[in-house]
């Protein structure tokens, strides 16, 4: 199935790319939230309240300062992702730590029933701490997974792969995962025939093994996760 982003507003002047929650896709277990941002200066994501789920900022380029009422205040920059789970309650914001452009993606994780009343919490990772695997111009660094310092309630794999022109990725997925991969940037035909652009995705259930080849420098994120087969109620900021 493929899905195209829709350009949104949200926080305070930011314009997002948005996979979802939009009419006609709400979610896709355990995947709650897509944003694709770009951040301008002056803009960013004041202070406001979550609870329910995990969130992944990961940044491509710029900065991201969070703060929250844990008494965490750290900054992200390029390559680099904070993580905070939710849980019972959290009051956060997200703001660029200077003047410059920034932009990233980020990803809303539901967590289990069992899960939704943990603590909350806050990680940082650095760009430097993430496992990178290059080979046959197919850069694979991974956020979420084997070798990643990065910790969820919910067993995701999340990786930014990079490929030259005509370079060509291969993958198998988890047996039991469902996910997506998303195109940043680039042009890229999937198992030979499926052409994805800037902004789009491709969804795989069950998918098994599947094979993409750049039609140009291409940046693309891969996000599969197990899902917990329960009822998703997201509002607003809230998914209960």
């Amino acid at each position: 199935m493929k899905q195209t982003t829709q350009e949104t507003n949200e926080g305070s002047g930011v314009i997002v790319k948005r996979l979802m929650p939009v009419a006609g896709l709400r979610n896709f277990d355990p995947f709650v939230l897509w944003d694709h941002f770009t951040i301008t200066p002056g803009s960013g994501f004041p202070e406001h309240p979550h609870r329910g789920f995990e969130a992944i900022t990961y940044m491509f380029v710029g900065s991201m300062q969070h703060t929250d009422n844990l008494g965490n205040q750290s900054t992200v920059t390029s390559g680099g992702a904070q993580r905070f789970t939710a849980g019972s309650g959290i009051v956060h914001s997200e703001m660029p730590a200077n003047d410059e452009q920034s932009e990233g993606i980020q990803l809303w994780i539901n967590l289990s029933r069992a899960n939704k009343a943990c603590p909350p919490a806050y990680q940082q990772v650095d760009a430097k701490a993430f496992p990178e695997e290059i080979d046959n111009g197919v850069t694979v660094r991974t956020i979420v997974g084997s070798g990643s310092p990065l910790e969820l309630r919910t067993a995701v794999r999340y990786q930014a792969i990079s490929l030259d022109a005509n370079a060509q990725f291969s993958d198998c997925i988890e047996t039991g995962f469902r996910g997506f991969i998303y195109l940043v940037s680039g042009s890229i035909k999937l198992n030979g025939n499926e052409q994805l652009n800037t902004g789009e995705a491709w969804f795989f259930e069950d998918t098994g093994k599947f094979t993409l080849h750049a039609d140009e420098p291409s940046l693309l994120m891969l996000c599969f996760g197990q899902p917990h087969s329960e009822p998703i109620h997201q509002h607003g900021p809230f998914v209960d």
